[in-house]
């Protein structure tokens, strides 16, 4: 089979090939084309590759190219994983919302709007050459803001394009491991949106081994979450939220700690991802090495101004175990390709999981997946406060939606807007001027 993987010069991709050179069954993968605009980043992920490769008799052969059309024939999955503006671009999202006094995160608030902005009118692009180049492939979405590029693209492809984040992987597993089970067979109940939503339940055997976490503050603030958000908090939720409702519940603290950094997130990773190619461009350079260094030192320092703001501390040496987003991946393939029935918390539409929402709507829940796609379970209902949160953020992506196909500014504006975490409709007006000045891929709001 052929992957064809977009974005294929971005720092993360060795970890999805990685995953590949793990899987020898009949019906892998063989070959990985990757595809990116910068010809130069091409190249330097292809020598980590080709490192990773050494040893391994039956690795997928790699290819790259430039030309978007040719990567795209005869794939039988794509993998989308594209940075629009790339890192540069994620810094200006966060300067440009701080100096507003708001969050500029690049999923989240006024960053996420942003980066939706100039992703959306991309992804779509996209979609439709699959729909004329290769009608029979499977598109797995890990493009950010992953639940609103995946129903911008589930508008021209339908139930074929899925969505994948492994936020709520990490999550399961930090709790099935707190609770001493085993994070391979515990069933997780989780629901919401990309980056917006809570487990409610980790059933093991068929009992519900949540209450027993939620009642021991000792065992609550043993992992990631629990750090983060504090055990009281938890226990007054009744839940476990997604490490990115941080945002939401300590807002205050999250955008104080960003404005008091030395530098935001996107700045950093992109001095440090700079540095790497830059390194890269050196013949003698050892690839593998040099990537697995800069790896290490980005999952160390991620959300480190969430725990700084939470006194949470360093990030445990289990949460940076890799088993992330490029296992979800390689499980979904898995399983659409030889009808290995599988459960996997994913971004697809919505159909009749979560009443507050509409068919269309793209959510992200458990889903039995078999060839025939991902089709997502039958789960209980939110309670108010969350269900109140996921219908406004839903509202903003629907508002984002409607400006990139109108290319009207007024809706852009009202998405910013309307969002929970931007608290005036001036702010808005000056974001929407702020991002507009500095990203030309937003040339086509008037």
């Amino acid at each position: 089979m052929r992957l064809t993987i977009l974005g294929g010069g971005g720092f993360r991709l060795p970890l999805v090939y990685g995953a590949l050179l793990g899987d020898h069954a009949e019906g892998r993968i063989t070959q990985v084309t990757l595809h990116d605009l910068d010809a130069g980043r091409l190249a330097a992920i292809a020598r980590v590759l080709a490192d990773q490769a050494k040893g391994v008799p039956d690795a997928p052969r790699v290819t790259v190219t430039t030309d978007l059309d040719e990567a795209l024939r005869g794939a039988d999955f794509v993998f989308s994983a594209i940075r629009v503006g790339g890192l540069e671009g994620r810094a200006a999202d966060e300067r440009i919302a701080l100096a507003e006094g708001v969050l500029g995160q690049e999923t989240v608030g006024a960053g996420g709007i942003a980066y939706g902005l100039r992703t959306v009118p991309v992804a779509v692009d996209i979609a439709r050459r699959v729909a004329r180049l290769a009608p029979d492939a499977w598109v797995i979405n890990f493009t950010n803001p992953a639940g609103l590029v995946t129903e911008a693209m589930a508008r021209h492809l339908g139930d074929r394009v899925i969505g994948i984040c492994d936020s709520p992987v990490g999550l399961g597993r930090r709790v099935a491991r707190a609770l001493g089970a085993d994070p391979d067979t515990a069933w997780i109940d989780y629901a919401g949106l990309n980056h917006l939503g809570w487990l409610r339940g980790l059933r093991v055997e068929g009992r519900d081994e949540l209450p027993r976490l939620l009642a021991d503050p000792e065992l609550l603030g043993s992992f990631e979450e629990g750090k983060l958000f504090g055990p009281d908090w938890l226990r007054s939720l009744g839940a476990i939220p997604n490490e990115y409702l941080h945002y939401y519940y300590f807002n205050r603290e999250a955008v104080r700690a960003y404005q008091e950094a030395k530098q935001t997130r996107g700045a950093f990773l992109h001095e440090q991802q700079a540095r790497f190619y830059a390194e890269m461009e050196r013949p003698d350079a050892p690839a593998l090495a040099t990537w697995d260094r800069t790896r290490a030192e980005r999952e160390a320092t991620y959300m480190a101004h969430n725990r700084e703001a939470a006194g949470a501390g360093e990030r445990d040496a289990r949460d940076l175990e890799s088993g992330g987003y490029e296992q979800v991946a390689l499980a979904l393939m898995r399983a659409i390709a030889h009808n290995r029935r599988t459960t996997l918390i994913l971004n697809v539409r919505n159909r009749m999981t979560l009443s507050v929402l509409d068919e269309e709507a793209v959510v992200e829940v458990p889903c039995f997946v078999d060839a025939n796609g991902a089709h997502p379970v039958s789960v209980s209902p939110l309670p108010p406060h969350a269900a109140g949160l996921v219908c406004a953020v839903k509202a903003v992506e629907r508002e984002v939606l409607a400006a990139a196909d109108s290319g009207s500014r007024a809706t852009a504006v009202k998405a910013f807007a309307l969002h929970p975490l931007v608290d005036s409709v001036t702010v808005a007006r000056r974001l929407v001027d702020g991002y507009t000045s500095v990203h030309p891929a937003l040339a086509y709001l008037r």
